[in-house]
């Protein structure tokens, strides 16, 4: 007679666990639908008021907005940025020590990062003149140029003195 309530109180504790596994923090149960990546094609994007770099040596800042305009999509790594320059692209590395965070966006949620770059001296042999920078959102290969117009960026060792920052979601 014993052997039944102890069996029920086993069997409603096991099916009290399955439960939690759910709605919890893990990342893999039902979340498959959402992790789609996010679209160049699908978000707005927004170079914004920079913080320019006046000189040769001197460090500017980009902020860079995206705004979904689509389904719910996700932001898992970090932009892909490349300068271009006559003929030359060159990759702009991930800001050292950064940490990039897994962002869901809604339709009409935003999130931004920012391009950081020293400025190169005009005319130098190391620096990129740059005129271009292309964006390409993680997950995806598709990429939409824009003019850059924040003058030359130094170069370091084989490629330019510029870092992207992980993504930062905006609002609430």
């Amino acid at each position: 007679m014993r052997a039944i309530p102890l069996t029920v109180t086993a069997l409603a504790a096991a099916l009290l666990l399955t439960a939690c596994n759910g709605g919890g923090s893990k990342s893999g149960g039902g979340s498959s639908k959402n992790s789609s990546a996010c679209e160049i094609g699908g978000v707005s994007v927004q170079i914004g008021s920079a913080s320019v770099a006046p000189g040769a040596g001197d460090t500017g800042e980009i902020p860079v907005s995206l705004t979904n305009q689509s389904a719910p999509c996700t932001l898992d790594h970090f932009a892909g940025v490349v300068l271009g320059a006559a003929g030359t692209d060159a990759k702009v590395p991930v800001l050292k020590d950064a940490k990039a965070q897994k962002l869901k966006l809604n339709k009409g949620d935003s999130a931004t990062f920012t391009i950081t770059y020293v400025r190169g001296k005009a005319g130098d042999k190391t620096s990129l003149d740059a005129k271009t920078v292309k964006i390409t959102l993680p997950g995806t290969t598709a990429s939409r140029s824009f003019p850059w117009s924040y003058g030359p960026v130094a170069g370091q060792g084989s490629g330019p003195n510029a870092s992207v920052s992980a993504f930062q979601q905006v609002g609430d």
